[in-house]
C-alpha cells in the first residue's frame, strides 16, 4: 500500500476524526431533508408565486448557513489546531521579513506625511543630501557635506532603508522650495568693535542678496500662506549670542537660493573679511 494511502487510512480510522465525519454526513442529510420538507410545504401552500420564490431562495441560503455553522462546530478542535499552525507560520514569516515590512511601512509613512519629495535636501539619522530617488524599500541621497556647515556635493550617493523614517526625525532643508533662510555664525572676542562687525556683515549680506531678495520674499510668503503660517521677514538680520566668557557669536540670517547656499555664504564671508582687513568705512545708513 502506498504511503499516502496508508496515511489517509490512519486518519480516517482515527476515532475522533471518524466521529466528526459521521456527524458531518448526518448534519448534511438532516439539513437537506429539512430543506426539502419546507420547500414542498411552500409549493403546496397558497402564497403568491413571487413570495414563494423569495422564500425558496431565503431557505436555500439559510440551509447553507446552518450547514456551514454546524461544520464549524463539529470540526472546532481540528480548525483550532489548523489556525494555530497558520499563526505560527505567519509569525515566522513576519520575523523573517521584519526589515522588509518596516521599509515598506516607512515608505507609506513618507507618502502619507509628505515630508519630502524628489529634489529636496534632507537630513535623517546623521545622513544629509539631496533626494534623487524614492523607492518602496529605499531612498537614495546625493551626499552633501562633508559636515553640516558645508553645502557642496561630495560625489557620493547614500542609499537609506525606508525603515529609518519610522524612528528618526527628517529635517527638510528645502521646505520653502527655491529659496530658504540660511544662517551664518561668525565668532568674535568680547570687546571688539561690535557695531562695526554687525554692520559689515549686514552690508555684505545685502549686497549679495540684492539680486534675488524680492523673488525670495515672494516665494517664502507664498509657501507660508499656503501652510497657514505667518510670513517671516527675509531681510538680512544679525542676532548676538554669548558663547563664553570672552566670546560672542554674530548670527547672520539671510535669504538664499536653495542650491546656492555655499556660494552665497562664501561670498559674504569673503566680503566681510576683506572689509575687516582693510578697515574700509561701513555705510552708516545700514542698521539692524
Amino acid at each position: 500500500m502506498p504511503s499516502w494511502l496508508s496515511s489517509l487510512y490512519d486518519t480516517l480510522t482515527n476515532a475522533a476524526v471518524f466521529t466528526d465525519l459521521v456527524a458531518s454526513v448526518l448534519l448534511g442529510i438532516s439539513v437537506l431533508v429539512l430543506r426539502v420538507v419546507v420547500v414542498r410545504s411552500l409549493v403546496r401552500g397558497e402564497l403568491p408565486q413571487e413570495v414563494r420564490r423569495r422564500w425558496m431562495v431565503q431557505i436555500r441560503y439559510l440551509a447553507l448557513g446552518v450547514f456551514f455553522l454546524g461544520l464549524v462546530i463539529i470540526w472546532a478542535d481540528e480548525l483550532r489546531t489548523v489556525a494555530l499552525s497558520f499563526v505560527a507560520i505567519a509569525a515566522a514569516v513576519v520575523l523573517a521579513t521584519k526589515e522588509l515590512i518596516m521599509c515598506v511601512s516607512g515608505a507609506l509613512l513618507r507618502g502619507t506625511g509628505r515630508g519630502f519629495s524628489i529634489g529636496d535636501r534632507i537630513e535623517v539619522a546623521g545622513f544629509r543630501g539631496d533626494v534623487i530617488d524614492i523607492g518602496v524599500l529605499t531612498t537614495t541621497l546625493l551626499d552633501v557635506g562633508p559636515q553640516p556647515a558645508f553645502h557642496q556635493w561630495t560625489g557620493r550617493s547614500v542609499v537609506l532603508p525606508n525603515s529609518l523614517f519610522l524612528s528618526n526625525a527628517v529635517i527638510n532643508e528645502t521646505f520653502t522650495h527655491n529659496y530658504v533662510l540660511h544662517v551664518l555664525v561668525v565668532p568674535a572676542k568680547v570687546g571688539a568693535s561690535h557695531e562695526k562687525i554687525e554692520q559689515a556683515l549686514l552690508q555684505a549680506a545685502q549686497e549679495e542678496c540684492a539680486e534675488f531678495l524680492e523673488q525670495a520674499r515672494t516665494q517664502i510668503d507664498r509657501v507660508s500662506m499656503a501652510r497657514g503660517l505667518e510670513p517671516p521677514s527675509v531681510e538680512p538680520r544679525v542676532s548676538l549670542r554669548l558663547a563664553g566668557a570672552d566670546q560672542v557669536e554674530y548670527i547672520l540670517r539671510f535669504p538664499v537660493p536653495a542650491r546656492g547656499r555655499g556660494r552665497v555664504e562664501q561670498a559674504i564671508l569673503r566680503k566681510f573679511l576683506a572689509a575687516q582687513h582693510s578697515e574700509l568705512p561701513v555705510d552708516p545708513s545700514i542698521s539692524t
